[in-house]
């Protein structure tokens, strides 16, 4: 965690009454002297110097008068005050569910400049809170963790329910900054169609704001999440809204086939499934019937079912299958893994024509 990231956390809070007696010390004045002129009682300034008693409107309004200071000055400076107490009072009841912390990625999440690190459990827990949108570790619970308990645990690397359910609330994070259209099967059908010519551009500075904006003019918000340790996943989709869906990405396998094969596995997902469901790639599969259809979807989008006869009979050199894939108008690295994948080309054989990627910060996914 790098220390510029740590929050101030006072452990003192300073009521609104600090400030009125420094500007008696300023005026020379006694509590007396200010009773006098607002008209309260000896008794009430005393109260109010001791933050034992609120500022209401009307309070502000006289030490407006008396001491300066505009009104909303003293009202805002009364609620900090009650926004302090009450916050002291929540992280008090949050640190009993310390242990809650262990089953997230913590120190993932403050590389990533996800959360802040904070000295305090019940601070600590609250960060978290925040960062998931929720009040409380049951209503997380019922939000992320019960949703994913319907994904088994992939054998290797093991999942941890904690690190998948950070990973996808990143993805809600950053979808929520894409403005997207309403959601058009048609339109994103099309889309997809358009999109298929991206994979020949080997640069993700270009490809990337292309496919992000034209996925999201169909009603897709697409993201780019990297995965921490315990989240098997390389891609996912879910339904934030009737009319706006989320494709994350992980770039897990870091390979331009692998990139673009589960993108158009996770399209496949949109175009043929219910909108009430999320698949979650890397963790053992609810429906294997669905995800052989949308891997079906996915193949014979990047390779259509009509050229897939011709790449099979292909002499396995790099010549033809550079020209084979600039026939059909696909980078050849794709061509080269689903080869690879039918068994017709060994997986040590031409990788060099496959794009590798990484993420720019060097936070390699664990």
């Amino acid at each position: 965690m790098t220390e510029h990231l740590a929050r101030f956390e006072p452990d003192w809070i300073s009521p609104p009454g600090d400030t009125i007696a420094d500007l008696l010390d300023e005026k020379a004045w006694t509590q007396a002297d200010l009773a006098i002129r607002t008209g309260f009682t000896k008794k009430h300034i005393n109260e109010l110097i001791a933050g034992r008693a609120s500022i209401t409107p009307e309070t502000a309004l006289k030490l407006e008068t008396a001491l300066g200071g505009a009104a909303t000055f003293w009202l805002a400076r009364e609620g900090q005050y009650r926004e302090a107490l009450v916050r002291r009072e929540v992280e008090g009841r949050l640190a009993g569910d310390a242990a809650w912390l262990d089953e997230l990625p913590i120190s993932f999440m403050m590389r990533q400049h996800w959360i802040q690190k904070l000295q305090s459990d019940g601070a600590q827990v609250a960060e978290c809170l925040r960062f998931f949108g929720v009040v409380s570790v049951s209503a997380w619970r019922e939000a992320y963790e019960a949703p994913l308990c319907a994904f088994r645990a992939s054998s290797k690397p093991q999942m941890r329910v904690g690190a998948v359910a950070t990973w996808l609330r990143r993805g809600e994070v950053e979808a929520s900054k894409i403005d997207c259209a309403p959601y058009e099967v048609a339109e994103f059908r099309r889309t997809l169609g358009r999109l298929r010519a991206l994979t020949t551009e080997t640069d993700p500075r270009v490809f990337v704001p292309r496919l992000v904006a034209m996925s999201a003019a169909a009603g897709v918000a697409v993201v780019f999440v990297p995965a921490p340790g315990g989240c098997p996943a390389f891609g996912a989709t879910k339904w934030l809204t009737p009319s706006r869906a989320l494709l994350q990405l992980s770039l897990r396998y870091r390979t331009n086939d692998q990139l673009w094969f589960t993108f158009f596995h996770e399209a496949g997902h949109l175009v043929l499934h219910g909108k009430r469901l999320m698949f979650l790639e890397g963790a053992d599969k609810v429906s294997p019937e669905q995800e052989e259809e949308a891997n079906r979807f996915a193949a014979n989008l990047l390779i259509p079912e009509t050229s897939v006869e011709k790449m099979r009979r292909l002499p396995l050199s790099r010549v033809a299958i550079q020209s084979f894939a600039e026939e059909v108008g696909i980078a050849p690295g794709i061509v080269v893994g689903r080869l690879q994948k039918e068994r017709r080309l060994p997986w040590s054989h031409l990788n060099d024509l496959k794009v590798r990627y990484a993420w720019a910060d060097s936070q390699d996914e664990s």
